[in-house]
Order: C-alpha cells, then structure tokens, then sequence
C-alpha cells in the first residue's frame, strides 16, 4: 500500500444557470497533489474520481476542494460536518470477572466491554459527554476518565469488577459526524467525481464491508444495487435531514 501526503485537489469549473436564473458553479477533480514519503518532493496524480475516506480528518480533504466555502445557506456553502474526536479503550484485569460465555456487554449509560482472551482480561469504555469531550489535539490516555466515568458503571453491573485493575490502555479518533452521528455515503452534488465514505461515530469497522461494496456499485454502475443508502448522501446536511438511530453507542 502506498500511502502519502495529500496537498491539495485540482478542479475545473463549470457554470450553469438555473431555472430561477442564478448560477449553479460545479466542479470536477482532475489531479490530486501529494508529497511523498520522506521526501520534500511533491507529486500530481491524476485521477477520474476521489474517494474521500480520510477518517477524522475528511472536512479538511473536502476544504481542499471548496466544499463549505460559499454563501451561507447554500448547497455550495454547506461543509462537511466531520470532526476528530478522541475516544479512550481500557485494558483490565478481573480474575473472578465474567468467563468466556460473556457477550459483548452494553448498558444503557453507554459503558462498554468484552472478554479478551483466556487471561481474565477484558476490554472497556465509555464515550462521553459533550461536557467532558476529551482535546483531540493527542492522544494521551485519561486514567482518571476510566477511574471516574467508566468504573462505576461496569462495577454497578459487574460486582466482580468491583476488583478489577487496569492494565494498559490506548487512545484513537473518531470521525465524528457532528449533524447525526451517521455515515455519509454517496458523491457530493456539486462535485460528480468526489465521493464520501466517512463520519462513522465510531462504526466504521463494523460498516465497512456493506460501505465498501456500496461505493463500488456507486461508481462502477451509477446507482446503489445491494442496499439502497441514498438517505446516508450530502445532500441531507443542506435540506436538514437527520438519519438517528435510537440505540447507539
């Protein structure tokens, strides 16, 4: 796999008046820039479509392109409303914790866990508040988050965890869709060559098999053929559409 720096997006544009007379601007990619790795050299690739899956950090790709940038109110003026956000994963240990029949467990405050391996070692967490949202600037650990926030939860229902210690931890980003917490799937209306597969809140592992054959039929064939995900485009952030799902973590 090659990966590298993308720099910039390269466009042409085409103007077209509406039925109301106003002027409808579209564009269409033809070059992405790159730097190389380990190097100071710069590279354009051309390309016949882009596929925007750059994770936490897809509005930056979609500024690159204009998207977001016009009149307020507008289609064209309407951004991409994805956002790093910083989620912490616990490691502990709880010899006398619940044995490998135990599900992947989900209570209804959002705390989180699951067996790891034959060790009594489990993996946890909790997402949280807009009040505590973490600064997604690194990725250092909070242990006084899982002390405070994670802990009380899973002992309430766990007694056994009441014992529990933690072992190592990580942290990691969201790509966090800041309109309704879904996918965004589909090609951008202005744009006919730029794509979106991103703003999974944190399901995009679990998502990827059904997005990535659905891109695939977007691009090859023009239209979804397996599943319908049209409810999931663009276009929703400018006509206020939230897609909400009631029981997600």
């Amino acid at each position: 796999m090659l990966c590298f720096l993308l720099t910039g997006l390269k466009h042409s544009v085409q103007e077209v008046e509406a039925n109301d007379g106003s002027t409808v601007t579209f564009k269409r990619i033809h070059h992405v820039h790159v730097q190389m790795p380990d190097s100071l050299e710069y590279q354009p690739v051309e390309c016949s479509l882009v596929v925007n899956a750059a994770g936490a950090w897809s509005a930056k790709v979609a500024e690159m392109i204009g998207i977001g940038s016009g009149p307020e109110g507008t289609l064209a003026g309407t951004k991409l409303p994805v956002e790093p956000r910083k989620r912490y994963v616990y490691v502990f240990n709880c010899p006398n914790g619940p044995g490998l029949d135990c599900p992947l467990f989900i209570d209804n405050k959002g705390a989180y866990f699951r067996r790891e391996g034959l060790g009594g070692n489990y993996v946890g967490g909790i997402s949280p508040t807009e009040e505590d949202e973490p600064d997604p600037s690194d990725l250092e650990v909070d242990y006084d988050f899982f002390q405070e926030k994670v802990w009380p939860h899973l002992a309430h229902r766990v007694p056994a965890f009441q014992t529990l210690k933690v072992k190592s931890a990580w942290a990691g980003y969201y790509d966090y869709n800041t309109f309704d917490q879904n996918a965004i799937i589909g090609v951008h209306p202005l744009v006919p060559n730029f794509y979106f597969a991103t703003g999974f809140s944190g399901h995009g592992l679990q998502q990827s098999p059904a997005v990535g054959r659905a891109i695939a039929e977007l691009i090859v064939d023009g239209k979804f053929q397996t599943l319908d995900l049209s409810a999931f485009d663009f276009l929703r952030f400018y006509t206020d559409t939230k897609v909400l799902e009631k029981n997600i973590v």
